[in-house]
């Protein structure tokens, strides 16, 4: 059965998942994958500013800000 996969953007807050793919030439990604944001590693949407960006996740111990637009090419599969 193949995986679900969704945006890092449609995640629920509280969810957690696994990082699939995202872009790999766009500056902004190789930043994302300096701080540990890689495929394979396991994500929880933390919460969402009042306006719905950014949103805040727990990657590796620490927590991060991405704005949704940057979110939304994060796809991720979520852990049951």
């Amino acid at each position: 059965m193949a995986a679900t996969l969704l945006k890092l953007s449609d995640l629920a807050v509280g969810a957690s998942a696994t990082v699939r793919e995202f872009p790999a030439q766009d500056p902004a990604f190789i930043r994302l994958r300096e701080m540990g944001l890689l495929a394979g590693t396991r994500i929880t949407l933390v919460r969402t500013a009042p306006l719905g960006d950014p949103l805040e996740i727990k990657v590796r111990g620490y927590y991060l800000t991405l704005r949704k637009v940057d979110a939304a090419h994060v796809l991720v599969e979520p852990v049951p």
